[in-house]
């Protein structure tokens, strides 16, 4: 039995939902299903999904304030105006910086920008660069992904005689700021037909109403901030970054170019996750480690040789950030696991002094992926006295509504219910942890602990081919409001496996139903060899893709997780090398298990654990998920005793046997019969001198001899005085079977029989039929 540590929902499309898809679009049953499950309830949406045009882009000036902005910018070029561009640090931030100078530039604008630097001026519009604009004589601002909730900057740059436009996507508050024009797609008083645009989206809308025809060579920078900033990929942001990512496929620009390089990845290949994976996390790594700027040079790069250098600029300081997020995350889960009051805490509050608070929030994401519980990671500033981090949340603790229960300590936070930001004095960060830790206690049940993993795609193997995975990829883009399919296979078993790498960390299978079969790859799952058998119903999760060698195509599952309800059997018999099977076996969490004390005596020194002998009563014997059989029981009534006492999921056979009957099996009745007319005819015959002799007369071994001379001592048959057998001839008559020994001999031929000769299947069955009783 495997269970995994996420609860598994699965939901399945509708069925004739899904066989219209198939024979109306002629699609493969994957991809019916993908669209049954991301909403499409009829084979038209389906159709003007796949199908998008730029029909679906809305006219820019449907957007309030449009005609107003595009006046007032239009006003600054005729005058020749100085304009600012003020952005933003992350990728969606500074590639909307990019738009609008791009635009600008195009237009003869006399422009230039600045983006806040995270640890001196925070987010958003900050009053000292603002000041600073005034003294360059600048004319006209224009916040970028920015700029809805500067209200008191904004005042100050209108009081210095600037006019500020505001384009922004983030959540408008109860007060507006008294910027000249306010582009936004979800202002009160507005009725713009999406409100689900990127920073970069709103830009773009801005820069198509400047240019007065759609932008296509901008599509590529709506692509890379609309997925890095994780809005949802429907209505006009799907197709804005449907085709940006088909214009970098083809682009000239030498920026694009250069990302491929220090990404190590094809331009002909560039999709959503090259965005999300490698592109994304450069931009924003420049800004969480200290100045944004480079990024905005390397999106306006006009020539190969500055685009590389920068690009290489944004991969280290890429690398730099991983090195922090490892750190801090390593230093974070050691106070963790040291400090009992933290671990124990429902909401994780962890604080270092020195940590980077550009990168907090990724440490915060990593630890509730470990620990699935609302965590804050707070960066400790001993000089100033204050705490200043993130947090990110789980279903069902609204993060910003509990936040706000401690405005007294926590006098400056912002966010969300999956995400806020803080900043405290260092003296109440362990008061928080005490209050927000009661405050989950009081809304957090233990089913909310546990993650849960949604599966929307069932599969059958005989639905999965290249072909089929192809036409999966036309599908896209993925990503927020609609997701990547997550498959499941349900119940398949599995027909070979084996670890691979040089470390042998990672497993290959071969997965089948009975009738088709489908390779299978597990990166750092190498341990599944040594936790599930052969013949058992097992289930997993994960994504489709196409292995390629040598021009062919071949579809193939990557596993992400795995679970079965199904005892296993490892069989570990006849292997007497204990080092080749004793890794396989959790030793900590088995009960190893001996009938005889013999066995216990040879095997303590080479296990290294304690081994349990079976006392009579089975007293000694608790549940136990992981049992080790050592050796043969004295009978089959043991061995399923043992079974009904610990119940186990898992069972390894070892079976050590040193002195097999099986081979030898049991004298026939003819040389029972020979053996004591031999006898009778020999009165006050010297056995014990000349058994030797008689067994290599015979051609028996001497170990049956001697069994069957112990047969006619039990029954009475013969007798034995000062060394010399002699037949009794009154004895009574008995079957040869009434013999203790005969008895025992017949018992264990049967038991190795059916324990250790049988083969695998069959001993599977057998274990099997009394599990289940």
């Amino acid at each position: 039995m495997i269970l995994s540590k996420k609860k598994w929902q699965v939901e399945r499309p509708d069925a004739t939902l899904v066989q219209a898809l198939q024979n109306d679009l002629q699609l493969s049953s994957i991809a019916a299903k993908i669209l049954a499950a991301r909403g499409c309830e009829t084979p038209a949406e389906a159709e003007s999904l796949l199908n998008m045009t730029e029909a679906s882009i809305h006219d820019p000036f449907l957007m309030p304030g449009m005609t107003e902005a595009v006046a007032r910018i239009e006003q600054a070029l005729e005058k020749g105006e100085k304009i600012l561009i003020y952005g933003d640090y992350d990728a969606d931030g500074i590639t909307s910086t990019a738009v609008i100078l791009n635009v600008l530039l195009d237009l003869g604008a006399d422009v230039s920008f600045k983006i806040p630097n995270r640890f001196i001026h925070g987010y958003g519009p900050h009053e000292a660069l603002f000041r600073e604009a005034y003294e360059e004589n600048v004319q006209l601002i224009i916040t970028v992904d920015n700029g809805i909730s500067g209200i008191e900057p904004i005042r100050v740059a209108k009081e210095l005689g600037m006019d500020v436009i505001v384009t922004d996507h983030h959540e408008p508050g109860d007060e507006l700021p008294p910027a000249d024009i306010i582009l936004h797609p979800r202002l009160p008083e507005g009725d713009y037909p999406f409100g689900e645009l990127a920073g970069v989206g709103v830009a773009f809308k801005l820069a198509h109403a400047l240019y007065g025809e759609l932008p296509t060579h901008l599509l590529e920078f709506v692509a890379i901030g609309t997925v890095a900033d994780l809005v949802p990929l429907v209505d006009e942001n799907r197709y804005l970054v449907k085709r940006g990512i088909q214009e970098m496929q083809r682009s000239l620009s030498p920026w694009v170019q250069a990302l491929c390089d220090v990404a190590s990845t094809e331009q002909a290949k560039i999709n959503e996750e090259t965005i999300g994976f490698y592109f994304g996390p450069r931009l924003n790594a420049v800004g969480r480690l200290g100045e944004a700027a480079p990024g905005v040079h390397l999106l306006m790069a006009e020539d190969s040789t500055k685009a590389t250098a920068l690009a290489k600029q944004l991969n280290a300081c890429n690398v730099e950030r991983k090195n922090l997020v490892k750190n801090i995350t390593d230093e974070a889960i050691a106070l963790i696991e040291a400090d009992k009051k933290i671990g124990d805490s429902f909401v994780l509050v962890v604080a270092g002094e020195g940590w980077n608070a550009g990168v907090v929030g990724i440490v915060a994401s990593r630890l509730v992926e470990l620990y699935y519980r609302p965590t804050i990671v707070l960066s400790l500033d001993a000089d100033k006295g204050t705490a200043k981090g993130s947090a990110r949340s789980i279903a069902g603790f609204h993060l910003y509504n509990e936040l706000a229960k401690n405005r007294d300590i926590l006098p400056h936070f912002g966010g969300h219910p999956m995400a806020a930001g803080m900043t405290l004095p260092m003296e109440h960060v362990d008061e928080l942890r005490t209050r927000l830790d009661a405050q989950a206690r009081a809304c957090l049940t233990e089913e909310q602990l546990t993650p849960v993993v949604h599966i929307d795609i069932p599969l059958r193997l005989d639905e999965i081919s290249a072909e089929a995975i192809e036409e999966i990829a036309t599908l896209g883009p993925f990503g927020t409001d609609f997701p990547k399919p997550v498959y499941v296979l349900e119940n398949v078993e599995i027909a070979s496996m084996r670890k691979i790498g040089a470390a042998e960390n990672h497993i290959k299978m071969e997965l089948t139903d009975g009738y088709e079969k489908l390779d299978s790859v597990g990166f750092n799952k190498g341990h599944l060899q040594d936790e599930l058998t052969y013949g058992t119903k097992v289930s997993f999760i994960g994504d489709l893709q196409i292995n390629e060698w040598q021009g062919r195509k071949k579809a193939q599952f990557m596993i992400e997780d795995v679970q079965t309800t199904e005892w296993q059997l490892f069989d570990i018999r006849g292997i007497r090398q204990t080092a080749r099977w004793l890794h396989t076996i959790p030793k900590d969490e088995a009960l190893f298990i001996a009938f005889r004390p013999e066995t216990m005596t040879y095997y303590q020194s080479l296990i290294g654990v304690s081994i349990m002998v079976v006392d009579p009563t089975l007293s000694n014997i608790d549940q136990s998920d992981y049992i080790v059989l050592l050796d043969l029981p004295q009978s089959i009534e043991r061995l399923e005793a043992i079974l009904q006492q610990t119940a186990p999921s898992r069972i390894y056979a070892h079976f050590y046997m040193p002195d097999s009957q099986y081979f030898n099996g049991l004298p026939t009745r003819e040389q029972f019969a020979w053996y004591y007319k031999f006898l009778k005819n020999r009165p006050a015959f010297p056995l014990n001198m000349h058994i030797a002799d008689l067994a290599k007369h015979t051609g028996w071994p001497l170990e049956v001899l001697k069994f069957m001379t112990q047969v006619f001592f039990e029954l009475g048959f013969v007798k034995m005085e000062n060394g010399l057998t002699t037949v009794n001839e009154n004895a009574p008559k008995q079957a040869l079977t009434e013999a203790p020994s005969y008895k025992q001999r017949s018992q264990q031929i049967e038991m190795e029989q059916k324990l250790v000769y049988a083969p695998y299947i069959e001993l599977k069955q057998w274990f099997d039929e009394r599990l289940q009783n």
